[in-house]
Parts: structure tokens; C-alpha cells; sequence
């Protein structure tokens, strides 16, 4: 039997996990075109960085999740400079052979996902090399609510709106800045953006950072409920996908929605069923989606919309 209040909380929870999972990702994604496997290994830098920093500093939780969004946004920087794009390798091959060797992965949808898998792997075997199997975690804030028979974390519910508040950061960005502006022309079409004299080398480079930011604020706000263990991004990576696929191209409106209808999917069949069942749930969504709506929500949308105005 359903319990009313249980399902609402983890719908909430579910709601939060799998939009500050995918925001990044649809980020990069959505406008440099290349398919981040190692994104839940971003995650995982912002977590274990967080924890480094409160267990090993004594520093407030919010200090310590704000050093690990900026760890790794460093990180995802660098990454976009040696491996996404090349650029800093290239620079070496430019001064020894004369020419660049390194193409970049922009919309290049297989070999991203092959560099970035091996780019995974490498960071998981890195992390347990260096802080061993597990790591000692922080404690979860605010303690839980109890009703009935049943008790939740007032911190998992919590974060549902600080993933509204991630989602409403992202619409300014990318409405109301400079950087919003050159992103969306780049969108559309990448060489006339170019003509105009927006340097769309700096614009990727700047939203691969702000993608790896966003997995990093994931893996800080996560980190106190999280076990800390090498391979913790794999349990964000296909909550992050699926939101992905169904959202659409849209990437603050198709992650709302997407978080929306997933989140009540995952809420309902983990309720009657058990967490395992909720991931299946999940993934068979993302095949009806796949089969059926190819372009995910906001794309069926968009089309509708032309279909009317074509009409009209």
C-alpha cells in the first residue's frame, strides 16, 4: 500500500537527484555536442573533495562543498583543454612538428564517449589507488521527519529546491549574460557565430567548465548521504542519461520536465516495488522515449509548434 507523505518525499527526492545529476550534463551535451561518460566520475571529484576538505580541515560543510564545485570545475577545465579539445597538446605538437596533431571532440558523439570511458576508468583505478577503497564521510544535516511507521531525510527533501534554484541559475546564465548569448548562437549554427566574431573556442571551453561545475556542486550536495567509494558516480550516471534523452534539447525546460515525470516514475515504482525496480522503471521510460519521441520532450514541442505555424 502507498503512503501518501512517503511517496510526495520521494518523489521530491527523486525529482532533485535526477536534475542536479543531468544538469551538467545536458550542458555540455546540449550545446558542444560530446557525450561525457566520465560524468559521474566529475561527481565523484566534487564528493570526494567536499569530504577531503570538512574531515581533513575542520570546515564548515558549505565551505567545503563550495571548494569542491571549484576543484572541479578546475578539473573539467583541464580536461576540456588536454582531451575535449586538445588545445594545450596541441600547442606542444605546434612548436616540435610545426602543425597541430589533435582533433577537438566537438559533436563527435562516438569518440567522446570513448575518450571520456577511458577518461572514467582511469579517474575510478586513480581513486582507489590514492584514498584507498572507501573514505570517511560527513555527517547528514537537519536529522530526518518521522511520520508514522516511516521516517525521511529533511536534508534529501530539501534538496528539491536547491535543484530549482541550480535550474533557475542556469536559465539567467544563459538568458541574461554575455556567455548566454554566444552559447545560443553557437547552438545554431556554430560558423556564422564564428563570423560574428564570437570565439566559440572560449564559449566551449567555458561550458565544459560550468557542466563540470554543476557535477561538482552534485557531488557536494550529495556528499553527506553518499557512501564514499571510488565507483559512487555510476549510480548517478544513468539517472543522468535517461533525464537527458527524455528532457530533449532544451536544457533548463526539458531538465524540469524530465526531473518532473522521472521523478514521479521512479517515486511511484520504488514505493510499491523497491529501489531496484524504480531504476528499471526508469530505463524503460527512456526506451518508450527513445522509440517514440526521439527528440525527447521539448523537441516534440518544438515540433508541434512549427507544425501549427506552418498551418496557421
Amino acid at each position: 500500500m502507498i503512503n501518501g507523505l512517503n511517496l510526495l518525499f520521494q518523489f521530491l527526492d527523486s525529482f532533485a537527484f535526477i536534475v542536479l545529476a543531468a544538469a551538467g550534463l545536458a550542458i555540455i551535451f546540449g550545446i558542444m555536442g560530446v557525450i561525457n561518460l566520465a560524468h559521474g566520475e566529475f561527481i565523484m571529484v566534487g564528493a570526494y573533495a567536499t569530504t577531503l576538505v570538512a574531515t581533513g580541515t575542520g570546515a564548515p560543510l558549505p565551505v567545503a562543498m563550495v571548494a569542491g564545485v571549484l576543484v572541479t570545475a578546475v578539473f573539467g577545465l583541464l580536461v576540456e583543454r588536454t582531451i575535449v579539445s586538445g588545445a594545450l597538446p596541441n600547442r606542444l605538437f605546434e612548436r616540435t612538428l610545426g602543425w597541430p596533431v589533435i582533433d577537438p571532440l566537438y559533436d563527435r558523439l562516438a569518440d567522446s564517449m570513448v575518450a571520456t570511458w577511458g577518461l572514467s576508468l582511469v579517474m575510478i583505478q586513480g581513486t582507489r589507488i590514492v584514498f584507498g577503497d572507501s573514505l570517511a564521510q560527513v555527517g547528514t544535516p537537519f536529522g530526518s521527519v518521522a511520520y508514522g511507521e516511516f521516517s525521511y531525510s529533511i536534508y534529501r527533501i530539501l534538496l528539491s529546491g536547491v535543484s530549482l534554484v541550480v535550474l533557475g541559475v542556469v536559465y539567467w546564465i544563459f538568458t541574461h549574460t554575455d556567455y548566454g548569448m554566444r552559447a545560443r548562437a553557437t547552438i545554431q549554427n556554430e560558423e556564422m557565430a564564428r563570423s560574428l566574431g564570437v570565439d566559440t573556442e572560449r564559449t566551449y571551453m567555458t561550458t565544459f567548465a560550468i557542466g563540470s561545475a554543476l557535477a561538482g556542486l552534485t557531488g557536494a550536495l550529495y556528499a553527506p548521504v553518499l557512501t564514499m567509494v571510488p565507483g559512487l558516480g555510476g549510480s548517478f550516471l544513468v539517472e543522468a542519461f535517461v533525464a537527458v534523452v527524455v528532457g530533449g534539447p532544451s536544457v533548463v525546460i526539458g531538465t524540469t520536465l524530465a526531473g518532473g515525470l522521472l521523478g514521479a516514475i521512479n517515486a511511484f515504482f520504488s514505493n510499491l516495488f523497491g529501489t531496484f525496480f524504480g531504476r528499471i522503471a526508469l530505463l524503460v521510460t527512456a526506451i518508450v522515449m527513445i522509440r517514440f519521441l526521439p527528440d525527447g520532450i521539448t523537441g516534440f514541442v518544438d515540433r508541434l509548434r512549427q507544425r501549427r505555424q506552418e498551418v496557421s
